[in-house]
């Protein structure tokens, strides 16, 4: 997990908006050689290299919540980076996650969880690199949305504030846990109860400006999207996913899971991202 008081402090002292700290929770370089006396080999290979695949996680996770994910795409010769998102804001996020994309050399398949999904179509749209877009269980906004209006325009999320626990902070926001006698409810169901105890007690918060933050671009017409849905999400409705997805033509994967899909229904998330990493030349 991510230092979490780091990244805090750095954002309330201002530090972090102009030299953005990497702070990289799976990396791996994937390279592949070829004997120094096969030329041809050595040809082949890089013509097949794979994209890497970059992994963000929504709010109330962090970057271990695709610890099942990494396993399998590292298994199938996926170079794999997974970023602790600091979760103070769309702008903050985005900005982030894009300067740490723009280390990864070749091309980039972008995947985000649950919130991610509006960091992943920011940093989609101002990144060259980004050749596919896997959105899981997420929002996918136009310029304007914000986390509340995609969340609240169908019924049935209980993202509401009787179910949070908030902390004021100095610089004037607040921090937003979920309470953790709802975090199975509202998040987790369809993993056991240990791990609901578990990551009730070891969820992220996320500022709470991050639900009324505007999205400030589209997601890239013509980028290719997958989306996986979650058929029983009590935080983002299914109804919800689907509309976003079709909206921006999504390719779609049904997964019958609730909110927290990278931890309860990891090969929905593998077959989405094997399909997207495919359709990169």
């Amino acid at each position: 997990m991510k230092s979490t008081a780091r990244i805090k402090a750095l954002a309330t002292a201002g530090l972090a908006s102009g030299a953005v700290v990497a702070s990289l929770a799976v990396t791996d370089a994937g390279a592949v050689t070829a004997t120094a006396n096969d030329h041809s080999v050595a040809s082949q290979t890089a013509h097949r290299a794979k994209p890497t695949v970059v992994l963000v996680h929504g709010a109330f996770a962090d970057s271990s919540s695709w610890n099942s994910e990494i396993g399998y795409l590292r298994r199938h010769g996926y170079p794999v980076l997974a970023i602790d998102t600091p979760l103070r804001g769309l702008a903050f996020d985005s900005a982030y996650v894009e300067a740490q994309v723009k280390t990864v050399k070749g091309p980039v398949v972008l995947v985000g969880h649950s919130y991610a999904g509006e960091v992943v179509s920011q940093v989609a749209a101002k990144t060259s690199k980004v050749k596919a877009l896997v959105y899981v269980a997420a929002l996918i906004p136009k310029a304007g949305d914000t986390a509340g209006s995609l969340i609240g325009q169908f019924p049935g999320s209980q993202l509401v504030s009787e179910n949070f626990r908030t902390v004021p902070l100095p610089g004037g926001d607040t921090d937003v846990y979920l309470k953790p006698d709802k975090f199975g409810t509202v998040y987790g169901n369809g993993l056991s109860k240990s791990a609901i105890r578990t990551a009730s007690v070891t969820q992220e918060p996320v500022a709470l400006s991050a639900f009324t933050d505007k999205a400030t671009v589209n997601p890239p017409a013509k980028t290719p999207k997958w989306a996986v849905i979650s058929t029983e999400d009590h935080a983002v409705p299914t109804a919800a996913q689907k509309f976003e997805a079709d909206r921006v033509g999504a390719h779609i994967i049904y997964t019958r899971s609730g909110h927290d899909v990278p931890s309860i229904s990891p090969g929905a998330v593998d077959r989405a991202i094997v399909a997207a990493a495919k359709s990169v030349h």
